[in-house]
């Protein structure tokens, strides 16, 4: 079992920066795959960055260029860095974190932080 708790969330004026932190708890947080997805009212979750075992990066188009996904395993923390947010970057942010093993795939889930962009 893997426990996440998000922080770091709140009000940024578009062109700021913001760091969002998710925390693990319960296990090796090495060994899984962390990503960032993020759920805005009236649409559906996306995922909007990825950091594999081996930090290998990926990101949504959306947010290429401008946020940066990293992990810190002895701190059992991943973090979302989000340079330059825009209005449509305001949503509720949940931490993921995903293992596969031989027989199932562990996947669990932060209880989410707000983000909201705004002038």
């Amino acid at each position: 079992q893997v426990q996440l708790v998000e922080s770091g969330g709140g009000l940024v004026q578009p062109g700021g920066s913001l760091r969002l932190s998710c925390a693990a708890s319960g296990s090796i947080f090495a060994r899984y795959m962390a990503r960032w997805y993020r759920q805005a009212p009236g649409k559906q979750r996306e995922l909007v960055a990825s950091i594999t075992t081996g930090d290998l990066t990926n990101y949504a188009d959306s947010v290429k260029g401008r946020f940066t996904i990293s992990r810190d395993n002895a701190l059992n923390t991943v973090y979302l860095e989000m340079n330059g947010p825009k209005l449509e970057d305001t949503a509720v942010y949940y931490c993921n974190a995903l293992r596969p093993t031989f027989s199932t795939v562990e996947n669990y889930w932060g209880q989410g932080t707000q983000v909201t962009v705004s002038s």
